[in-house]
């Protein structure tokens, strides 16, 4: 179990200079209070950054450093493993990333990114969508797991139930897989080659026991013909090999495709902010007061907004027609490119099997001038056809060991795969998933029949209506839902003891679509939740919510600065 102890940070987002902590494991319940902009949410962030390496929020990485002090951002929280001691300290000018185990500093030689993997793989055994199911339910940014597309809740459900090393299997097994099937052709490869030279062998013994003196002439006339075979074969190969001179190689290829997925990339983040300012633009067009804070939006700063959307659209546009131009022009280079490369395969081919022919052709101008010698000596031929028939049986040897080894990699693959052994695993827990969503939907007072299969699609009933899906909903009903998958991922995890954490966090899950009952009914949820849970609940009711936990803490802007204290 991960039992989070502390998360501190400095300059992140409206904290200044002066270290802002938060004690995690002290409260069975906190509830967090403050106004607008106070930094109610900016735990969650930091925590978030602190784990992962970005907020929780839809904020850019340089967007965390606080905007007066503009340096020294560091975020650091404390965490214990059974009886092991974690700390894992971020920091933006400068950068930093540190996990501490027991006191001593991990190894960091390895790259930023593998060393993230640690983290996650090895320590957390979470990684940012799967914590963000079982240990934080908000409203800002945060996806519930049936609006995640399907490889996501999938996902999400096999590091709950510890068997994403079954996907990691599979893809070393592919890799098996394709070198097996390479064994295996280059085997083909070697028994046709060794079968071709058994019957040419045989061919030559025969020649061997049946050439005479009145057959010579016709022998040396056979040498002559298959020399100039030869030579003319060498010749067209000095023509080809002038036309193997090129510019372009492998390499470019790779580059340019480089160049195209990063242009894709690009694209597709153009196309996010374009949409990100057309829904500024809908919304400055639509609404004359802010929805949550009811405030009127004055005609400046709507003029100001709607300018500053329409002129980001116009950049974006012109933007995106000049990017796609270049891909236009990478596409028609990486064609042109490819079709180099075809032709220089071809002719290198070509090449190779002119020099198999000659080869063919000597080996046997060879053969025929040693019949002229030894015209009744067949003893050295028929050594070495015997050497031959041992070689054909090496290689056939090899080619059923190989193919019975892909056979049984084959058949457990098959296994590995979504539909196989996974399969099986997650069908064992969906009936227990299923009864306690539904446990949680009751005390919710939601009582729909609510079922997720194999394929985590849902299937949801009522008396009232026939069957519908999670979109049918109303937010306040779509919340209830999320809130008892979210329940369920938690126990989950407890029964599993792998993602098993005393964290949980709602961020302003009470103020946005439960009604009075709804934010009773969670009220009776969270007080049914075992001793070793943390439950912080960030919130705008404070007048509706105060009394109800053990410990609050409150948030304000001083002097631009966020400042926590208890009340």
């Amino acid at each position: 179990m991960i039992k989070f102890e502390s998360i501190e940070y400095k300059n992140f987002l409206s904290a200044g200079d002066k270290p802002t902590k938060v004690y995690l494991s002290g409260h069975k319940t906190t509830l967090i209070v403050g106004a607008n902009g106070s930094g109610k949410s900016t735990m969650l962030d930091a925590l978030s950054f602190a784990l992962f390496g970005k907020a929780h929020r839809n904020i850019n990485k340089p967007q965390l450093v606080n905007s007066i002090n503009q340096k020294k951002t560091e975020v650091s929280v404390e965490f214990t493993i059974g009886t092991t001691n974690y700390k894992v300290i971020r920091g933006i000018k400068p950068n930093k990333f540190e996990i501490w185990r027991n006191g001593e500093m991990y190894n960091q030689e390895s790259h930023a990114r593998d060393y993230q993997k640690v983290l996650e793989n090895n320590i957390l055994k979470l990684n940012h969508k799967s914590f963000h199911q079982i240990v934080v339910l908000g409203s800002s940014n945060f996806i519930p797991f049936m609006q995640l597309p399907s490889h996501h809740r999938r996902e999400v459900i096999e590091d709950l139930l510890d068997i994403g090393i079954f996907t990691k299997m599979s893809h070393v097994l592919k890799e098996k897989l394709t070198k097996l099937r390479n064994e295996i052709g280059y085997s083909d490869t070697q028994i046709e080659l060794q079968r071709q030279k058994i019957t040419l062998q045989e061919s030559h013994i025969k020649e061997l026991q049946s050439i005479d003196e009145t057959k010579t002439k016709e022998v040396e006339d056979e040498i002559t013909e298959l020399n100039d075979q030869a030579k003319a074969l060498n010749e067209q190969n000095d023509v080809l090999r002038e036309q193997l001179i090129t510019e372009v190689t492998e390499d470019d290829i790779t580059k340019l495709r480089n160049k195209q997925n990063e242009l894709n990339k690009f694209e597709g983040q153009m196309q996010s902010k374009a949409e990100r300012y057309r829904a500024e633009e809908i919304f400055f067009t639509n609404n004359a007061t802010c929805p949550t804070c009811t405030q009127q939006i004055s005609d400046e700063i709507k003029s100001e907004a709607l300018s500053k959307a329409g002129r980001k659209l116009n950049e974006l546009a012109e933007g995106k027609e000049a990017l796609q131009s270049e891909l236009g022009k990478t596409e028609e280079l990486f064609n042109t490119t490819q079709k180099e490369l075809v032709r220089i395969r071809n002719v290198g081919q070509e090449i190779n099997e002119n020099a198999g022919k000659v080869a063919t052709l000597l080996s046997r101008v060879q053969t025929l001038q040693e019949k002229l010698g030894k015209t009744n000596d067949t003893s050295e031929a028929e050594k070495s056809l015997t050497k031959l028939y041992e070689m054909l049986n090496q290689h056939s040897k090899d080619h059923a060991e190989f193919t019975e080894m892909l056979s049984y990699s084959q058949a457990v693959d098959e296994l590995l795969r979504d539909g196989g052994i996974k399969s099986k695993v997650i069908k064992q827990y969906l009936p227990v998933i299923n009864k306690l969503i539904n446990q949680y939907l009751q005390v919710l007072d939601f009582f729909v029949l609510f079922n997720i299969d194999e394929s985590f699609n849902e299937t949801i009933r009522s008396r009232h209506r026939d069957d519908f899906s999670y979109s049918s909903f109303s937010e306040g009903e779509k919340s209830r839902i999320d809130l008892s998958l979210m329940f369920t991922w938690r126990q989950i995890a407890r029964m599993k003891n792998s993602t098993n954490t005393n964290l949980l966090i709602l961020d302003e899950t009470f103020d946005s679509s439960l009604d009075t009952d709804g934010v009773d009914n969670l009220l009776k949820i969270l007080s049914t939740l075992d001793e070793d849970t943390n439950t912080f609940i960030i919130s705008h009711k404070a007048d509706v919510l105060d009394g109800k936990f053990e410990n609050k803490l409150m948030f304000e802007k001083v002097n631009n600065f966020s400042k926590m204290k208890s009340a």
